[in-house]
């Protein structure tokens, strides 16, 4: 059900705030005042889409807690990479229906049990964006361990 409606600022709470400004096309920037910013380009000709940054702010949500977990259990990677899948509806709007995960571990004293337990952890437990999303949309993952 969706509670989308015209509304006050005052309703929120400020725990984030970003700006977006437009660039001409359909070429936005968007980040914290002063801070650092993204670009997103509807056409992906100059930046990733607005889609992508939702898909790529899933996998970089999940990939901080993947690194903080095998971190603490001191088998901290020395690459990571996450190839994302993102499924669209044929509808309008194409929203997002399903998402796959496939991380790419590098580390010499990464255990593979040990880094799927980080990823089942970082995406159904601590991960804030998959969590922001619809939690009827399937997230799956897979691993594969690279000797480092």
């Amino acid at each position: 059900m969706k509670h989308d409606t015209l509304g006050s600022v005052d309703a929120v709470r400020a725990d984030n705030t970003v700006m977006l400004t437009w660039h001409g096309d359909r070429r936005f920037e968007a980040g914290r005042a002063g801070g650092p910013t993204i670009r997103m380009d509807g056409d992906t000709t100059t930046a990733p889409s607005p889609v992508d940054a939702l898909i790529s702010a899933l996998a970089g949500c999940t990939a901080v807690d993947v690194v903080d977990i095998l971190k603490k259990r001191r088998t901290e990677p020395t690459a990571l990479e996450i190839v994302v899948t993102a499924e669209r509806s044929d509808g309008t709007p194409r929203r997002v229906v399903k998402v796959h995960l496939a991380y790419r571990i590098t580390g010499g004293g990464v255990e593979h049990d040990h880094a799927l337990r980080a990823i089942d952890l970082a995406v159904t437990k601590y991960c804030s964006v998959r969590d922001s999303l619809d939690p009827e949309l399937p997230v799956t993952w897979s691993l594969d361990i690279l000797p480092g």
